[in-house]
């Protein structure tokens, strides 16, 4: 128990290190590149991430999440997953580069995304080539050598995208950003983690992992559906500009809520699984989970939402004023956000990956409900801040429905254990 105690503190402390050392860094790097890189520039790039994010949850596929849930997972396991993860990377990166003609098409024809896409897709084999180390250090809580990697790439890729803007490279330098940060990352993974793969594949092994593996991947899909539908449509109904405020109140918000939901990923996923069949122990830290999450979150989302005018007008002026009341709002479902990925975290820690699915499908059927309702003003005045609105209450009424099928899966778990 103690040994377990000072692991999760250690993955804890640690996490923390990388996330807040991190985002000073991104904010930092954020701030001056939003002063110097237009609207439209980041607009731009905002599109091009939408069908990154897509491209990006097929390379792990789900199997990279399921090696953490598996109590000891052999060399076999983790080479084949890797081996998987590169050739996916592979297949997508060929794919997308014939297909960025269709992306610039898709937004307004512009076809000032075609080369752009086509270099940011980089970024698929490059972070490919890290997930399998990363993960393996989390299962075995020691994330010190990962937060070093993640800290040195980032580094590394916010110079290059500071020189490049500053050379008046606009959206290149943002995508460059993206490129050089996830090489670098990669690159050091392989230098401070010793583990090597196999020369080995196995479809036996890889099917293994498919029920873990499948309804995490689901999962992710849904979530990423959710996560970039609205931008799909802004810059496909209203254009870059319009896009470009979105994706600075987008990213703003999202720095609080990833970085909480990647902490409770990193720290508390490992941990609760090594308690999964211990109903007391795993009962007793879920609660205290829970209760510690919303006693940090809630006041400090708030604040966040109070001080978001002067806190903008402080950093950059006036030039990004429209951001304000959707960074706002964002915040505001943040907190749900949150709440909602860490009972993503319970049931893929007591293995219910079925359950992952119920809940991302109520979650995605209220926001395809809002979308519908909202869509059709997006165009109007105050239109993209009612499309907010309803990403809030569709998130807001997922809680609603999630926290208790969530506490009744852990119910159902500790009966079954004890």
């Amino acid at each position: 128990m103690s040994s377990l105690k000072e692991k999760t503190k250690g993955a804890i402390k640690w996490n923390l290190v990388d996330k807040i050392a991190a985002q000073i860094l991104y904010a930092v790097t954020g701030i001056i590149l939003a002063r110097l890189i237009s609207k439209e520039d980041f607009g731009l790039v905002g599109a091009v991430l939408v069908f990154q994010a897509f491209a990006s949850m097929f390379v792990d596929s789900g199997f990279a999440s399921a090696l953490i849930q598996r109590k000891a997972p052999s060399e076999r396991d983790y080479s084949t997953v890797f081996w998987f993860n590169m050739l996916m990377a592979l297949a997508l990166f060929i794919i997308l580069w014939f297909c960025a003609p269709m992306i610039a098409r898709w937004n307004q024809g512009d076809m000032r995304l075609i080369p752009l896409a086509r270099v940011m897709f980089l970024t698929f084999i490059f972070n490919a080539a890290g997930i399998v180390q990363t993960n393996r250090m989390i299962k075995q809580m020691n994330v010190r050598p990962v937060v070093l990697a993640n800290l040195l790439g980032q580094i590394l890729g916010a110079a290059i995208g500071l020189y490049l803007a500053l050379t008046r490279a606009d959206a290149w330098a943002l995508v460059w950003q993206q490129v050089s940060m996830a090489a670098a990352r990669a690159l050091f993974l392989w230098l401070f983690i010793r583990w090597r793969p196999m020369l080995f594949f196995s479809l036996q092994i890889l099917r293994s992992f498919f029920a873990i593996g499948s309804g995490v991947m689901l999962q992710s899909f849904l979530n990423t559906v959710f996560q970039n539908v609205y931008a799909f449509f802004i810059g496909h109904r209203i254009g870059m500009v319009p896009l470009g405020v979105y994706s600075q109140a987008d990213k703003w918000s999202k720095m609080a809520t990833a970085t909480v939901s990647q902490v409770l990923t990193s720290s508390f996923v490992p941990a609760l699984a090594e308690v999964q069949d211990s109903p007391e122990r795993l009962r007793a830290m879920t609660r205290k989970i829970h209760r510690s999450v919303i006693a940090v979150t809630v006041p400090a989302f708030i604040a966040a939402i109070l001080l978001a005018a002067p806190a903008f007008h402080l950093l950059f002026g006036s030039k990004w004023d429209a951001a304000i009341p959707l960074f706002q709002i964002l915040m505001a479902r943040g907190i749900f956000v949150v709440l909602n990925g860490l009972y993503s975290n319970f049931l893929l820690a007591i293995g219910r990956p079925r359950l992952l699915v119920v809940t991302e499908l109520i979650r995605d059927s209220v926001a395809l409900i809002a979308l519908i309702i909202t869509l059709p003003f997006l165009a109007r005045p105050n239109g993209l801040a009612l499309l907010i609105w309803g990403q809030f209450a569709a998130t807001l009424l997922t809680w609603a429905a999630t926290l208790p099928m969530t506490q009744k899966a852990i119910i159902q778990k500790t009966a079954k254990s004890s």
